[in-house]
């Protein structure tokens, strides 16, 4: 029989340092309570317009014209349609963790996000910090929110 601890232990390995790398991003992290907020420009999501994502089912930037304030953070819409579906409802667009990435959540960590790795699952927006992380986070889905929704009240409150 074959041994294959080498592999398993490269792959553990492997994945504490990316877990390590998550956790050391963070310190470039600014949040205004517990929405993550891009430092360079002020906004949430990067200045991604969160109605887009269900609308439109793919990422659209927002526009400085189609702009909220909502929780003392700065959203922006890429139509005037989507600012006052956002209006209406923000719980309903609001994204999972504050923005944060959903994965590094899971493993009761801070991390921002790369805009076009997104998922939308019964209903929620969940961002991830690259799309290979996300491929990671689909791996085990379910795990992971269970996961992400057990540490972020806790996580929340280290954004504050």
């Amino acid at each position: 029989m074959k041994n294959t601890r080498p592999i398993n232990h490269a792959v553990y390995w492997m994945r504490l340092l990316a877990i390590c790398a998550l956790v050391a991003f963070t310190g470039t992290l600014h949040a205004t309570g517990s929405i993550n907020v891009s430092p360079a420009s002020g906004l949430a999501l990067h200045g991604y317009d969160p109605v887009a994502y269900f609308v439109n089912g793919e990422p659209r930037r927002g526009d400085d014209v189609f702009r909220y304030e909502y929780q003392d953070v700065t959203w922006r819409f890429s139509n005037a349609a989507n600012k006052q579906a956002f209006i209406e409802s923000p719980e309903s667009y609001l994204p999972q963790y504050g923005g944060f990435c959903a994965y590094a959540a899971s493993k009761n960590a801070l991390a921002d996000i790369d805009p076009a790795a997104w998922t939308i699952h019964d209903d929620k927006l969940y961002l991830n910090y690259s799309l290979n992380v996300r491929r990671r986070w689909r791996a085990d889905r379910d795990l992971n929110i269970r996961a992400a929704d057990k540490f972020w009240p806790e996580l929340a409150k280290q954004v504050k």
